[in-house]
């Protein structure tokens, strides 16, 4: 509202784009979002899509420098976690959990404490301290049966932590329980479990090649 009516429109076309793309085409959603962050860098919108496009490049320098002139602009603490996020990215797990420690975690809703929760027990990991990363994942949200959006991701990343620790079949148990709260097929805790159940896929095509090779005469009888 604050940008001229058709600078408004050739931004909002741009972060469309970003929006769109994110996901799939990471590198082209960072090309949208530095024309808008050119043509309209002192929106806050604008620096926070410049953020995530910046993030899901693994740009983390470039994407904490946006998130942090997002938060000034908006004076808001929801990008607290990503921000967490990005100094794990930038090899610095240490000052993530400063980040975990401070008030802003306290202002946040219940989705980004939990996502807060996500990236301290990641950087317990960084540094080695598996067992403290369990822990920190420990708490009413994981032990609730209540399914939220949050549910696969924290479950997962609890399941995955046991499994490091080599604690298997708690493990097995929380990708089970992973696998009921997904059902977007957002993580692959169906695929984890299997392979621990020591379950092996096979490929229907290649068996179709094989089949067909057989009615050819090329099957290994034949070549023997």
């Amino acid at each position: 509202m604050s940008l001229p009516k058709t600078l408004a429109e050739d931004v909002a076309r741009n972060l469309v784009m970003v929006a769109r793309l994110i996901d799939e085409d990471p590198e082209q959603a960072y090309a949208y979002s530095r024309i808008a962050l050119r043509l309209a860098s002192r929106v806050a919108a604008v620096r926070e899509a410049a953020g995530f496009a910046a993030y899901a490049t693994q740009k983390y320098s470039e994407a904490l420098a946006e998130f942090r002139a997002a938060k000034r602009m908006t004076g808001s603490v929801e990008l607290w976690p990503v921000m967490a996020d990005c100094e794990r990215g930038l090899g610095r797990p240490e000052r993530a959990m400063a980040m975990a420690g401070e008030p802003e975690v306290q202002k946040l809703d219940k989705a980004g404490q939990v996502e807060m929760r996500l990236v301290a027990a990641g950087a317990r990991r960084d540094m080695g301290q598996i067992d403290a990363a369990i822990v920190t994942l420990q708490s009413s949200e994981l032990a609730s049966n209540a399914v939220h959006p949050w549910t696969p991701r924290l479950r997962y990343a609890y399941a995955d932590a046991l499994l490091a620790a080599g604690r298997e079949d708690e493990a097995r148990e929380w990708f089970a329980k992973t696998v009921e709260a997904d059902k977007d097929g957002s993580t692959d805790a169906s695929d984890r479990l299997a392979e621990l159940d020591g379950v092996e896929f096979v490929d229907a095509l290649d068996d179709d090649d094989a089949a067909e090779g057989d009615v050819d005469g090329e099957g290994p009888a034949d070549q023997a």
